[in-house]
């Protein structure tokens, strides 16, 4: 009698649960969070006639509704629905952790002091390579300041200290290279518009990004401190190209982690 080969029933459940039939992709997108950058008493940026939360509000809805319209298997979920809700930054990643999400967006708009900078960025999670990529990650992680206890919240956290900022640079770390695929393919989009101009994929300590449990971006889709960009975006032509574009790169980004 041949020998059999006996495996204990604890392993054999191992194998079959961790098992996949090889014409199942190894990743799957089916849920997404679209997070509008600010709200409620926190306008964001401020233009010469209009502010960052209603912006990127009008975007969240669009790249939803494209989402939607293109790929009825993918359930959105949005951080904020109105102009007048402000909702905490670590309330927008446990929104997204509770889902159990694929994928978090979070759309903000820019400003720089000087009026002549313009073009797009989108951010993943890792150490600050400029000081004015820290600028950027200071700016939007100081809202906490008006959070009651933002200290115990965010774990003794200084968004005014550069040190907070290098401790913070190692969450992420699990994601980075899906959410540095992402960001590439949402910047490829903004560059092959001839309206539009690129700053690239950078890396910035976001507490938004830091507390997600999976991959994570951050997109600046243009300056408000600067005259043209701030026309662009409140035109309903610039509204409806900055949603396609981050929607293409979500199409893009789903199909090449879903292509197995």
């Amino acid at each position: 009698m041949k020998n059999l080969l006996i495996i204990p029933l604890a392993v054999a459940g191992i194998i079959c649960s961790s098992f996949k039939p090889l014409n199942l992709p190894a990743f799957t997108v089916k849920k997404i969070v679209i997070d509008a950058g600010h709200g409620g008493f926190d306008p964001g940026c401020l233009g010469g006639y209009s502010q960052e939360k209603e912006i990127t509000l009008d975007l969240a809805f669009r790249l939803g509704e494209l989402i939607s319209r293109f790929h009825s298997d993918v359930e959105i979920i949005y951080t904020r629905t109105k102009n007048e809700q402000f909702v905490k930054l670590i309330d927008r990643a446990q929104i997204a952790n509770r889902a159990d999400a694929d994928l978090f967006i979070s759309i903000h708009c820019n400003a720089y002091p000087k009026s002549h900078i313009k073009g797009t960025e989108t951010y993943t999670m890792g150490v600050s390579s400029s000081e004015d990529n820290l600028a950027v990650a200071m700016r939007e992680n100081s809202v906490i300041l008006e959070e009651e206890n933002y200290l115990e919240l965010y774990d003794g956290f200084d968004p005014k200290s550069p040190v907070s900022y290098i401790l913070l640079a190692n969450l992420q770390q699990a994601y980075q290279e899906n959410s540095l695929l992402l960001a590439t393919l949402i910047e490829e989009q903004f560059s092959s518009r001839k309206e539009r101009s690129s700053r690239g994929v950078k890396q910035a300590g976001f507490l938004v990004l830091a507390k997600t449990t999976m991959p994570s971006v951050l997109v600046e889709v243009g300056f408000l401190s600067n005259e043209e960009e701030e026309a662009f975006l409140n035109t309903e032509l610039g509204k409806v190209k900055v949603a396609t574009d981050i929607y293409r790169a979500f199409r893009n980004y789903k199909r090449s982690l879903e292509a197995g």
